[in-house]
């Protein structure tokens, strides 16, 4: 079997996604997800016209010797555009495997090591009345873990929060909008609002606290030592993580677990967190952290040092990503958790999937390989529209980490 064809798909049924399509002279064919939000065109280009031509020819099944030379051979190593590329190969490889081979991506993986995934939602408000709340209608849809984020009194808006009551997402068509920020009014606000959803739902359901990156090592150290009497299951973010040696700091004055790694792309970036034990849980993701290939790598060494996986899985990765991380997700023995925010019906409409929800755990289904396709005629309906991030000043308009 040999890789005769590639080619990138650019759509955007609702959000901007960016799909690689792999076929073989067999006709079997593989999907990868190569989204990187706010920069999508990016990783479409460098691999329409810089990985393809290289995977002409190729065994697809040479997964190990094909992601080495696209890091290695290309020289300039890392970084999200480059390991987005990677991951969308390497994907699409996997997903080939498990159609040749007519078994599911989880058993090439290593097979079951449990029933289910469990995953988490995403619940919010414009006030913490709002939040708990809707705390409350997804443990009525059966959610065992639930995150928790709420509008600040005084700031107009706040990352997780959606303005009105649409489903929430980041990424905005046009040009970035800006949102204010006052670190001292959520430190302040963060531990009324878990101490409202506790005394209203007590200490069974899973409670998790997305950060987003705003908050100084000390900062965050004082926010989880606020939290601890809510047991949260994690704090997520609570720094930008490039001074990894931050979270040693935030270690030493909270027991709260601290999660982080979604905008990590290689084992080097989590190394020290992880050999230091600085954290609880990695969430590099199959899309930005180089394919199954490299994350399996990141999964065994954090298994080393009592670190358990909770993968990014927002709206931002398509549902191949989604796919890819129930199938690595039921496979690797230190699973913790799995993000999961719901795709709308355009977006689930152009790709078909065989994973469910049900329960408070998701399951990738048994079809062989990944499990999920492309319908390309539904997508070219929705062409790529531009969409980027939010940018966060403070209240003196110092940009600021959003």
């Amino acid at each position: 079997m040999k890789i005769k064809h590639a080619y990138v798909n650019v759509c955007s049924p609702g959000r901007n996604f960016v799909t690689l399509k792999i076929e073989t002279d067999e006709g079997i064919y593989g999907l990868g997800d190569a989204t990187l939000n706010g920069r999508e065109l990016a990783v479409a280009s460098y691999l329409s016209d810089h990985v393809i031509p290289c995977l002409i020819g190729r065994d697809p099944f040479a997964t190990e010797d094909i992601w080495q030379y696209l890091y290695r051979g290309a020289y300039w190593r890392r970084g999200p555009v480059t390991m987005s590329a990677i991951a969308a190969v390497d994907m699409a490889l996997w997903d080939i495997k498990g159609k040749a081979l007519n078994t599911p991506v989880y058993n090439l993986l290593g097979g079951k090591s449990r029933e289910g995934v469990m995953v988490y939602a995403h619940a919010h408000g414009a006030d913490i009345e709002e939040a708990v709340d809707d705390v409350g209608r997804h443990i009525d849809m059966g959610y065992l873990a639930v995150r928790a984020q709420s509008g600040i009194p005084g700031l107009d808006s706040t990352y997780g929060v959606p303005k009105g009551h649409q489903p929430y997402e980041p990424a905005e068509r046009g040009l970035p909008s800006e949102s204010r920020w006052s670190t001292e009014k959520y430190l302040r606000h963060v531990p009324q609002l878990f101490a409202k959803v506790r005394e209203q739902f007590g200490d069974d359901v899973h409670l998790l606290h997305d950060c987003h990156h705003r908050l100084t090592p000390i900062e965050a150290g004082r926010l989880g030592k606020d939290l601890e009497p809510f047991h949260l299951f994690w704090l997520e973010d609570p720094t930008p993580a490039e001074l990894q040696e931050g979270f040693r700091v935030i270690r030493e004055h909270t027991t709260t677990p601290l999660a982080t790694g979604e905008v990590l792309n290689t084992i080097w970036d989590v190394k020290e967190l992880i050999e230091n034990q600085w954290i609880d849980y990695v969430r590099t993701t199959l899309v930005h952290a180089g394919g199954f290939t490299h994350l399996k790598r990141i999964a065994d060494f954090a298994a080393l040092y009592h670190v358990r996986t909770g993968c990014h899985g927002a709206t931002d990765l398509s549902p191949v990503t989604m796919a890819g991380a129930l199938h690595f997700g039921m496979a690797i023995h230190n699973f913790g958790i799995q993000e999961h925010m719901p795709h709308n019906e355009e977006t689930e409409a152009v790709f078909p999937h065989h994973y469910r929800f049900e329960a408070g755990y998701m399951y990738p289904g048994d079809a062989p390989g990944l499990g999920v396709d492309l319908d390309e005629k539904l997508a070219a309906k929705y062409p790529y529209e531009r969409a980027y991030l939010p940018v966060n000043r403070k209240l003196d308009g110092t940009l600021f980490d959003w």
